[in-house]
């Protein structure tokens, strides 16, 4: 399947589920500070985007929006983008909620309609990195960024791909899946993921250079809409969800 396809199949599952989504995840993700992921670990510990005041700052899969309203309140010019009109719809309501207001762009992230070195940062929480395929939207985002640009985004890590039992839907503590040509993975929606040499290969390939790799420990007794409590005690022993930041030169 292409990633064409991957994309319409993508866009069609979030317009289908966002509204179910965005009730299960609102008082989770709906908080009052930017947090990243699974178990929503504030900005402000992780320290991944710093100051944001002054920057024009492109979320790749905004959702709902979320974070792209907290950064336009900490002085961010921010732009939301997402494969799914439906989400946009909630994102609208939520920054009028805010008394915010940014542009949202309804497109894919494997081919964005904006301009060269539009962008201080692109970032996502999970978002576009998940759901679209890296070798295609990697060379997108360092067209966009300007020199001295940050690229951030959180994802599953590699080790939790090959642990995943699609059976149960949880993680084991045991192997499943191979980890060499690890891409893409379909149910109802497409996923993406690359070894971890695969992704600093991408990354070089494009002129983006890695300046961290976060493995994220969720704190003892953390809890989560996206998890159960027995993938949360997965990952406090191994590392479920990863946070890369790589910038331009």
């Amino acid at each position: 399947m292409s990633s064409s396809d991957a994309s319409a199949q993508n866009r069609a599952y979030w317009d289908r589920t966002s509204d179910e989504y965005q009730a299960r995840n609102a008082d989770f993700i709906g908080r009052a500070e930017p947090r990243w992921g699974m178990w929503q670990i504030p900005e402000s510990e992780l320290r991944i985007l710093d100051d944001v005041e002054g920057k024009d700052v492109l979320e790749l899969g905004c959702g709902a929006a979320q974070w792209s309203i907290l950064l336009a309140g900490q002085g961010a010019r921010t732009v939301g983008l997402d494969n799914s009109a439906r989400q946009l719809e909630h994102a609208r309501r939520l920054m009028s909620e805010a008394g915010v207001e940014f542009p949202l762009v309804h497109s894919a992230a494997e081919a964005v309609p904006l301009g060269d070195e539009s962008f201080d940062v692109v970032f996502c929480d999970h978002g576009a990195m998940t759901f679209a395929d890296p070798n295609l939207v990697v060379p997108e985002v360092a067209r966009l960024l300007r020199p001295r640009g940050l690229f951030a985004f959180s994802h599953r890590t590699p080790i939790d791909w090959v642990c995943y039992d699609e059976a149960s839907d949880t993680t084991a503590e045991r192997l499943l899946a191979d980890y060499f040509g690890m891409h893409r993975a379909d149910d109802e929606a497409a996923h993406f993921n690359l070894p971890y040499g695969a992704w600093i290969r991408l990354f070089r390939a494009n002129g983006l250079l890695v300046e961290d790799l976060v493995e994220v420990q969720p704190p003892e007794g953390a809890s989560s809409t996206y998890r159960t409590k027995e993938d949360t005690a997965w990952a406090r022993k191994w590392p479920m969800e990863q946070i890369w930041k790589v910038r331009k030169p």
